[in-house]
């Protein structure tokens, strides 16, 4: 059976990750707090952050962007958005 955890994004239970997403306290707090689902989301939108603002991960101004966007976008706070993304929309069957 899978581990649930209280999701701080989407507020319920959900699945947990398998596995702290990287060592440390900020890791143990994700994997205590944040479904799996929500990290799938943000590694999707991280991938377009990076891409999209064409942010260079050797440095440090880059990578605490993206550390105040990832917590910003977890706790369902107001977080960037790649200028000009527009999601797909959903079919509704």
């Amino acid at each position: 059976m899978s581990r649930t955890v209280f999701c701080r994004k989407y507020q319920q239970e959900l699945e947990g990750l398998d596995t702290p997403p990287f060592p440390g306290p900020k890791g143990q707090d994700i994997f205590d707090h944040v479904s799996k689902k929500a990290w799938g989301e943000w590694m999707s939108h991280q991938t377009m952050l990076i891409n999209e603002k064409r942010l260079n991960m050797m440095e440090p101004s880059s990578r605490a962007y993206l550390s105040e966007q990832m917590q910003k976008f977890l706790s369902g706070e107001s977080y960037d958005e790649a200028e000009g993304y527009v999601p797909p929309e959903e079919k509704n069957d």
